[in-house]
Parts: structure tokens; sequence; C-alpha cells
């Protein structure tokens, strides 16, 4: 048992003898008793945060008959290009015959720059009676010097706009040199 103990006075070889005052005692084993079960109490009802992870598939790496290939209508195809130095560009179709003739298009990251284009896009093809599943096809392609963080941006912007249907794709050598 725990006790806390003050000296009640009455000093050593004094002739005056005062009458001696009673020792203040306070047990403290209830305390730290409280203490531990606080502390037990929020160890286990405390919830750690879980990491974030995005859901993301990947191809599998066994070729693929030209016949299990799906096609891709050019008015439904948009790539993304990310380069370094936070660069990106889109275009929507082929790169050497762009849907429309628009070809390469800068813009920017965010709510203002791909997500508003994005939006359009899908807003474009609903109006033009494309209300199937897939939507939109977004081929999202980055050179080696774009930063990891761009890439997780624009695969947050295919969460946030609900674009269904993305691929991560590698970079030709004619995307490549518009790029540099």
């Amino acid at each position: 048992m725990a006790e806390l103990n003050t000296d009640g006075g009455g000093g050593k070889g004094g002739k005056k003898v005062r009458s001696k005052k009673q020792n203040a005692g306070v047990d403290l084993t209830a305390m730290v008793d409280l203490a531990f079960l606080l502390i037990t109490f929020f160890m286990l009802t405390t919830s750690l945060s879980k990491p974030q992870s995005m859901e993301l598939t990947m191809p599998d790496k066994t070729k693929v008959d030209p016949i299990d290939k799906i096609p891709a209508k050019e008015s439904k195809t948009m790539t993304i290009l990310i380069g370094k130095d936070n660069s990106l560009k889109y275009y929507m179709g082929m790169f050497d015959d762009p849907y429309q003739g628009i070809g390469p298009t800068d813009s920017t990251y965010g709510k203002e720059g791909v997500r508003q284009v994005i939006l359009q896009k899908m807003a474009n093809l609903k109006a033009q009676g494309f209300v199937d599943k897939e939507g939109l096809l977004v081929l999202i392609k980055s050179t080696d010097e774009a930063t990891y963080t761009n890439m997780i941006d624009i695969l947050d912007e295919m969460a946030i706009t609900g674009v269904k249907l993305y691929a991560i794709n590698d970079m030709t050598d004619a995307e490549k040199e518009i790029m540099q």
C-alpha cells in the first residue's frame, strides 16, 4: 500500500514542546489502479488509422490473342501524357490521326484542369448517346521523368470523375518527343 506521509513537526532538542500534529496520509493505490484501467480502456477502444490504398488491376503477363482484344472507338478514347516538371497533355483518338483533328493539348492537374476536361468529354459522350457501361476509355502514359505524385494525381482523377475503364501504357517514341 502506498502512502504519502508528511512530517508533522515537533523539533529535536527544543525545550518547548508543542502538541504534535497528525501526519496526513493519502492512499494512492486506487489512483494507480484507475490510471491503468484508463490506459487499458483507451488502448482497446482506439481504432488505428488503416492505410488507404487504391485498387489497381494490372494486366496478365501472358500473351493475348488479337481475337481477345476489345476494339475501342476513337471518339471514346482519351490519352493523357504525363511528363517532367508537372507537364500534362491529352488528346482524343489516335496520336497520328487525332479525333476531330485536335492534337495533344496542354492541361493542368486538379479541378480546373484535367478533371474538367474528363467530365466534359464524358458529358459529350452521353449527349451523343454513348451510355454503355464503359463510357470513356482513358489511356495514361508517363515519361521516365514524371513523378510518382503526378501518376497518383491522375489515378485520383479517374476515381473522382468516375472513369470506369482506364489503363496505364508505355509511351511511343512520337509521344516522348512531344513531351520533351
